[in-house]
C-alpha cells in the first residue's frame, strides 16, 4: 500500500468510533479544489518510501493500539487505485479493527469486491457535482455510469454510509444540488462541506471563487427532504 500520511487519532472521520486515518497516494481525478494536492500525483512520496516503511510503521502502530482504537479510515488520494487494497484491509480486519473507506466512486468494480467480501463497515463517497457536470468539475473525462453504479452499490448495501459534496463558490450552483438530489433521492445521508482555500490543487481556481458566495443552509433547505439525513459541515 502506498501510504502518504497517517493521522494517529480522529474523533470525527469514522462516525461513532475512535479511529486512525491513513492517506493513500495517487488519484485519477484532478479536482482543482482538492485540499490534499500532495497526494494526487505522489511521485515524490512514492520515491521516498520504496521499501514500504510507512506501511510497516502503520501496522506496528496498530498493534500497539489494539483495544484502544476501534477503526481505520482509508482515504486519499483515491484508495481504490491501490492494487493491494483488499489484502491490506484483510490484514487490518484480522487485527480486530473496523474499516471506513472514502472513495470518489470511479472504481465500482473494486467497491463491489470489497462489499461482496464484507470487508467494509462504513463507506463515504464524494459527490463532485451533478452528473452532467462531472468531467468539468473534476478536471478529467469521467465515465459517469461508473459513478452512478458506485452510488447504487452503496445505497443498496446494508452498511452505514454517507454521500458528501464540497461546495465550491464559482463552480457549484443551486441548480446543481437540485439535480444531485434527484439523482441520489432516498439516500440515507448527504452532507454539504464548506470549501476551504488555504491549500488547493490549482490556485487558478481562486479567480473563480473570489467574491463568489454560495449559501449552504439555503441549499440544505431546498433539497433535504430527498434524504434521510442531511447536514452542513463547516
Amino acid at each position: 500500500m502506498n501510504i502518504g500520511g497517517h493521522q494517529k487519532l480522529t474523533l470525527i472521520d469514522f462516525p461513532g468510533h475512535l479511529a486512525t486515518t491513513i492517506f493513500t497516494v495517487g488519484c485519477n481525478f484532478r479536482c482543482p479544489f482538492c485540499h490534499n494536492p500532495e497526494l494526487v500525483f505522489g511521485a515524490g512520496i512514492k520515491a521516498l518510501d520504496t521499501e514500504n516503511k510507512m506501511e510497516q510503521e502503520f501496522f506496528a502502530f496498530l498493534n500497539k493500539r489494539r483495544g484502544k482504537l476501534e477503526g481505520v479510515c482509508i482515504t486519499g488520494g483515491e484508495p481504490t487505485l491501490q492494487p493491494d487494497l483488499i489484502e491490506f484491509i484483510k490484514k487490518v480486519r484480522a487485527m480486530g479493527f473496523l474499516i471506513k473507506l472514502d472513495t470518489n466512486g470511479a472504481r465500482p468494480d473494486v467497491l463491489k469486491r470489497l462489499l461482496d467480501l464484507k470487508l467494509l463497515d462504513f463507506v463515504a463517497m464524494d459527490i463532485k457535482n451533478q452528473l452532467g457536470r462531472y468531467s468539468e468539475t473534476v478536471g478529467v473525462k469521467v465515465d459517469t455510469e461508473r459513478i452512478k453504479l458506485s452510488a447504487e452499490l452503496i445505497k443498496n448495501s446494508r452498511l452505514p454510509y454517507e454521500f458528501r459534496t464540497t461546495v465550491v463558490p464559482g463552480i457549484h450552483t443551486e441548480e446543481d444540488f437540485l439535480e444531485i438530489a434527484k439523482w441520489l433521492i432516498g439516500a440515507r445521508s448527504y452532507y454539504l462541506q464548506e470549501y476551504r482555500e488555504d491549500v488547493i490543487l490549482d490556485n487558478k481556481l481562486k479567480q473563480k471563487t473570489r467574491n463568489n458566495k454560495i449559501d449552504l443552509e439555503r441549499i440544505k433547505s431546498l433539497v433535504e427532504n430527498n434524504f434521510g439525513k442531511m447536514g452542513v459541515r463547516r
